[in-house]
C-alpha cells in the first residue's frame, strides 16, 4: 500500500477499506494524515467556520444494570447513592440552562429496571410542557434496547412513543466499540453491536436525526475501531433520502481513573496526543457521509482538541454545564462559553454558534444569548 496513493483516493471520494485505514492510521506521518484529514473538512465545510453549543448533560439517574467495566457511575437499585431525579430538581437545571443561552438538554441515565416507556413518555412531555422551546436529546440505543425489552415493544414503536412525547434527536451514547468481542469484555450486558446499530437504523427511517460516538483506548485493536467506524459509514448509506441519520461523530479516549477495567487489567490505559489526533483524522477519512467531525476538549484538554480542529474536526462541542460520567473517570477539563469562543478564535477559526441539527444562529436563526 501507499499513503500518497490511498489519500488522494479517499480525497477523490473512493472508501477506504478497514485495512487501508490501518495502514494509515499506522504508518502516515502524522501531519500528511492531518492535512488530508483538513483538506476532506474544506471540501464538506467551505470556509473558515467551528461550530460549538450550549447544552447541558444531565443523569437523570444512576441506577443502571448494565454493569460495564469502564464505567464509575453507575450505582445497584438498592445502593445508598442511587437515585431518579426529581422533576423539579430537573427544572431548576433546564431554567439554568436557558439562563445561559441553551436550549438543548442532553438526557442521559442507565437501564434502570423499573423505569419502563410510560415513565420515559411522561417525563418528556412535561418538560416540553414547561419548556416549549427545549430541545430533547435523550437516551441511546442500549436505553432504547432495554426499554424495548422491558415492555416487550419494538424498537419503532418505542422511538415512536418517545418521539411523540418530544424527543428530538437521539444519541449516539453507548456504542464504546461496535464489535461483540470488545462489547463482551467491557459491557457484557449491554446491546450488541447489531443491535446498537439496528436501533440507529430504525432512527434513521423514521426521520429522527442522531450522533454516533467511539471510547476507545482500552481493549480494542486498531482494526476494531476501524470496523466500527465502516459499520457507521454503512448505517449511515442505508438511511433513507431525505433524512439526516447521523449528524455528526466524535471520538474520545477512555478516561480510566478508578474503573474495573483499569483494576483488571492490572494497568492504567493512556492514549496520546498523537494517537488521539490519528483518530480524528482517520473518522474524517473514513465518514465522508457523515459531515461533523467533533473534537473532544473535554477528555484530551483544549490545546489538543484545537489541533483536532486542523485534523479533520469541525465541531468543538458543548461547554458540557454539567458532566459526571467521564468526569469521574479522570476527565478535569472544563470551558465557559467565552472560553469556548476563546479558544476556537486562538486556534485560527471562527467560532459560530449551533444548535443539535447544526442550524447556525447567525443563519437567519434567532441566538438565544440575544433573548
Amino acid at each position: 500500500m501507499n499513503t500518497y496513493h490511498l489519500l488522494n483516493d479517499a480525497l477523490s471520494g473512493r472508501w477506504l477499506t478497514t485495512g487501508e485505514a490501518v495502514f494509515l492510521f499506522r504508518e502516515a506521518p502524522l501531519g500528511v494524515l492531518m492535512q488530508a484529514a483538513h483538506t476532506l473538512r474544506q471540501k464538506v465545510h467551505r470556509g473558515n467556520r467551528v461550530s460549538w453549543i450550549i447544552d447541558r448533560n444531565v443523569n437523570y439517574t444512576n441506577v443502571c444494570v448494565s454493569g460495564c467495566k469502564f464505567c464509575n457511575f453507575f450505582r445497584s437499585a438498592r445502593h445508598a447513592e442511587s437515585y431518579v431525579i426529581d422533576f423539579d430538581d430537573l427544572c431548576s437545571k433546564t431554567e439554568l440552562l436557558f439562563a445561559a443561552g441553551g436550549r438543548q438538554l442532553l438526557l442521559q441515565g442507565g437501564l434502570h429496571p423499573q423505569l419502563g416507556l410510560a415513565w420515559y413518555v411522561d417525563l418528556f412531555r412535561a418538560l416540553k410542557r414547561r419548556f416549549p422551546l427545549l430541545k430533547l436529546h435523550a437516551l441511546g440505543p442500549p436505553e432504547v434496547m432495554h426499554i424495548s425489552r422491558m415492555e416487550g415493544l419494538t424498537v419503532e414503536q418505542v422511538l415512536v412513543a418517545l418521539m411523540e412525547a418530544g424527543l428530538d434527536s437521539l444519541p449516539g451514547a453507548g456504542a464504546e466499540i461496535l464489535t461483540n468481542r470488545v462489547r463482551g469484555l467491557v459491557s457484557p450486558a449491554k446491546c450488541t453491536a447489531d443491535e446498537w446499530l439496528g436501533v440507529m437504523y430504525e432512527a434513521h427511517k423514521l426521520g429522527l436525526t442522531t450522533t454516533a460516538t467511539m471510547m476507545f483506548g482500552h481493549l480494542e485493536s486498531v482494526e476494531e475501531r476501524m470496523e466500527h467506524l465502516a459499520a457507521l459509514r454503512d448505517v449511515q448509506h442505508r438511511k433513507p433520502d431525505g433524512a439526516v441519520g447521523f449528524v455528526a461523530f466524535i471520538a474520545w479516549p477512555f478516561q480510566d481513573e478508578n474503573t474495573t477495567l483499569a483494576r483488571l487489567a492490572g494497568r492504567r490505559f493512556r492514549t496520546t496526543a498523537d494517537e488521539y489526533l490519528r483518530m480524528v483524522a482517520i473518522s474524517r477519512l473514513m465518514l465522508p457521509n457523515i459531515a461533523n467531525i467533533g473534537a473532544s476538549w473535554l477528555t484530551v484538554g483544549v490545546g489538543v482538541g484545537q489541533a483536532a480542529l486542523w485534523a479533520g474536526a469541525n465541531d468543538f462541542g458543548s461547554v458540557m454545564m454539567e458532566e459526571h460520567v467521564v468526569s469521574v473517570a479522570g476527565a478535569r477539563h472544563s470551558m465557559d462559553a467565552a472560553g469556548m469562543v476563546r479558544a476556537i478564535a486562538t486556534a485560527g477559526f471562527e467560532p459560530v454558534l449551533r444548535d443539535q441539527q447544526f442550524r447556525f444562529y447567525d443563519a437567519g436563526y434567532d441566538n438565544p444569548l440575544a433573548l
